[in-house]
């Protein structure tokens, strides 16, 4: 492999910036910049080709097979001029032993060498890409490698009830003194079922890595785009007395209890011959159908503008004009919205109580894969004897479905989209 570089940390002044190399002549290239390069780490004094002062660095050294790739990686400490990078930066490119990395080029590495498996590399995107504590937290689990260890416990107890039942195959015309049959069906029983639990909790995963969208409905001067505005802190939304003055989907991004939540304010729905305002109510509905939540904001007359579904809430608009029954809300005085926000934040949580570690499309659909070759063997159970080699095959094909969730096979194709979104020096 090639001996690559790139600057690791984020372009533009900062306190220190980092410039990582890997590969088998990482060490030399290094020697060429700072003569003596430290066995383990060192504050070294860099120069150009022509002995020309660049910078004073710290640099860290670590051995192969010690390192994040699992090569020699050989990491310097600048001081994070945007200069002093770009010098080194330019000696390096002149090395005739280097080539700059391709994006997600070092991760790319860690995983062909093993030093992570596939869901690991996930996970690792998905923690940069964190910004709020519940997406750290599920990154932090995959990162860790939490679902390449139940893979890898799936994989064990599939492969024992493989083995028991190809042993029954080999000494087909012998007496076998212990039927098989029990212990096979209860490995696949136990694996199934952890596999469905998992696979059901993909969707709501992939909203707490993406977030959860909530949006706020109601027929036009309800108070929407106030509310919105207190929720946000700030004007983000024009307010007024004229009915139907949202006419498009304004998005504000919060961050509730650890979790990123859009709240979304709509276009108040009515009939309409206003062609703008028409299509910012069919907007609306569109993107309140496919809401996690959706707060109907009533007046004391209002009828309920779409189905309400038991997780949606239901607020009475202006409550500091007008008294109603039920949960009011007044955007304007912020009365209510603490308690408001308190219910969407205990839904969400609700919600998110069922996630496992499989956080991705991909996951999910391997283990539904798994899920259906493993009924396919409890069927070939449960025929006449001698169906244990058709059994036997289905698991294996359950097998390798349990093995493209860590990538020991068939995910080629999936390799340059998830290492397309990495940063150069990651």
């Amino acid at each position: 492999m090639d001996t690559i570089f790139a600057l690791a940390t984020a372009k533009g002044r900062a306190g220190v910036a980092v410039v990582r190399l890997s590969g088998k002549n990482a060490v030399k290239a290094a020697g060429r910049l700072m003569g003596n390069v430290p066995s383990n780490r060192g504050v070294r004094v860099l120069s150009n080709q022509n002995g020309q002062l660049l910078d004073e660095a710290l640099v860290l050294n670590f051995a192969e097979g010690k390192s994040f790739t699992g090569e020699s990686v050989i990491e310097l400490h600048l001081h994070g001029s945007p200069a002093v990078v770009s010098a080194v930066l330019g000696v390096l490119g002149n090395d005739p032993e280097l080539r700059p990395a391709d994006p997600g080029e070092f991760t790319r590495r860690a995983l062909d060498n093993g030093r992570l498996d596939l869901a690991q590399v996930e996970g690792l995107a998905d923690l940069i890409d964190a910004e709020t504590e519940s997406q750290r937290k599920q990154a932090v689990r995959v990162f860790s490698g939490a679902l390449g260890d139940l893979a890898e416990d799936w994989r064990k107890k599939l492969i024992r009830a493989a083995a028991l039942l190809e042993a029954t195959i080999d000494f087909a015309d012998e007496e076998v003194p212990v039927d098989v049959t029990p212990e096979v069906s209860a490995l696949i029983a136990d694996v199934k079922s952890q596999m469905r639990r998992e696979a059901e909790g993909v969707k709501i995963a992939e909203r707490l890595r993406d977030g959860f969208e909530v949006a706020i409905i109601g027929a036009p001067n309800t108070g929407k785009s106030t509310l919105l505005n207190r929720l946000a802190g700030r004007e983000v939304a024009i307010t007024s007395e004229i009915a139907g003055t949202t006419r498009d989907v304004i998005e504000v991004q919060l961050d509730l209890d650890g979790m990123a939540v859009t709240m979304l304010d709509t276009a108040g729905m009515r009939e309409t011959d206003d062609v703008v305002e028409g299509i910012g109510v069919q907007r609306a509905k569109e993107r309140a159908a496919t809401a996690d939540i959706r707060v109907h904001m009533l007046m004391h007359n209002d009828e309920y503008p779409l189905h309400i579904d038991d997780s949606d809430i239901i607020v009475r608009a202006k409550s500091d004009i007008h008294d109603a029954e039920g949960f009011g809300i007044s955007g304007k005085t912020g009365a209510g919205v603490d308690e408001l926000v308190d219910r969407i934040g205990s839904i969400l949580k609700e919600r998110v109580a069922s996630v496992g570690v499989a956080m991705r499309e991909r996951h999910r659909v391997a283990m539904i894969r798994a899920i259906g070759y493993l009924d396919a063997a409890e069927n070939d159970l449960e025929q006449q004897h001698g169906m244990a080699d058709l059994t036997a095959e289905e698991l294996r094909s359950a097998i390798r479905a349990v093995d493209s969730l860590v990538g020991r096979i068939d995910v080629e194709q999936v390799l340059d989209e998830i290492f397309s979104s990495f940063c150069i020096g990651k």
